[in-house]
């Protein structure tokens, strides 16, 4: 009898110990895979306007509820690790608007980078590159950067890479990445080659739909030093207001639509690493103000060309690492 008891008492204290391991473990397991992702959000062509006037294309008498409702819906997004703007923030490149919109950007609960479009500053204008940069770091405790292209490390693992996309010289809507920074974006791949790697620009280097006047000069120079590098690499751009992902081999080249023209749209992007391959899950986000994507809808040309397919949209895609 004390010998079954004490068997019982064994099989007992091994049946917990079992349990206390798998616990354990599936908390280990957990843990790594809260640690290993990472979550963003991309937002770009707001064109915030504070006393606009809709146009036949840009809402952008409605672009602050628009800016608002975008990031009302971030907020609610749980774990976002950073947002980034990735150009034409701005519609008019006025101090007076950059100091209007930045009471809205506080309102984000999660750090906010930004790129510069083409709208955000003008040729010989007063709002420079290098003002636009110091009124942004008075606000942004997270936004320490001086150049108008700068990179930093959201988590272990990640690489981000901020570009500057805009021609400095003359009024142009087309795109080019200078010698000095193209050096620099090389160096900055070269030396990142174990992480994943995430580019934010304005001007995209796959275009959504054919636009001469708004395509990069240079683009395939500047894909030829990104993709000669093979780990995981994400190109996350807008300017075209239309939605595109084009996947060629390790690098996912993602545009992202307007937020201020239809469809009105923003994205969010889990990426998931695992031991051999990296996920990008990625979300398109509508604007909830109905009425407002509606007449957007009514102003443009053809509405399927800026919403694209379904695979522009929202997608699973998995990069071998």
């Amino acid at each position: 009898m004390r010998r079954k008891k004490e068997n019982f008492i064994t099989k007992l204290s091994n049946a917990a110990i079992t349990l206390l391991l798998a616990a354990g473990m599936l908390l280990w397991v957990q843990g790594y895979t809260n640690a290993s992702g990472l979550k963003f959000a991309q937002i770009s062509d707001a064109h915030f306007l504070k006393d606009g006037a809709n146009t036949t294309f840009k809402m952008t008498a409605e672009s602050p509820r628009l800016l608002d409702d975008a990031i009302e819906q971030v907020n609610a997004v749980p774990n976002i690790d950073f947002v980034v703007f990735t150009g034409d923030l701005i519609d008019k490149p006025f101090e007076k608007e950059l100091h209007a919109v930045l009471p809205h950007l506080e309102k984000l609960n999660a750090p906010w980078y930004f790129g510069f479009g083409n709208h955000d500053i003008c040729v010989g204008g007063y709002l420079t590159k290098k003002l636009y940069f110091e009124i942004l770091r008075e606000i942004n405790p997270d936004f320490t950067f001086e150049k108008p292209y700068y990179s930093f490390v959201p988590k272990e693992g990640y690489k981000v890479i901020v570009l500057d996309s805009i021609i400095d010289d003359k009024l142009t809507s087309n795109g080019y990445i200078y010698p000095e920074q193209l050096k620099w974006l090389d160096e900055e791949l070269k030396n990142s080659q174990k992480d994943i790697v995430l580019i934010f620009m304005h001007v995209p280097l796959v275009e959504p739909f054919p636009s001469p006047g708004h395509k990069m000069k240079n683009e395939l120079e500047v894909r030829s030093v990104i993709e000669k590098y093979k780990n995981p690499i994400g190109v996350f751009s807008g300017h075209y207001h239309g939605a595109k992902i084009t996947q060629m081999n390790n690098v996912l080249y993602v545009s992202t639509p307007s937020l201020v023209s239809y469809p009105n749209a923003f994205r969010i992007v889990n990426v998931t690493k695992k031991r051999n391959k990296v996920i990008f899950d990625i979300e398109y986000k509508e604007t909830r103000l109905s009425n407002v994507q509606k007449l957007a809808k009514l102003m443009v040309f053809s509405s399927s060309v800026y919403s694209g397919e379904e695979k522009d949209q929202n997608g699973t895609f998995v990069i071998k690492r």
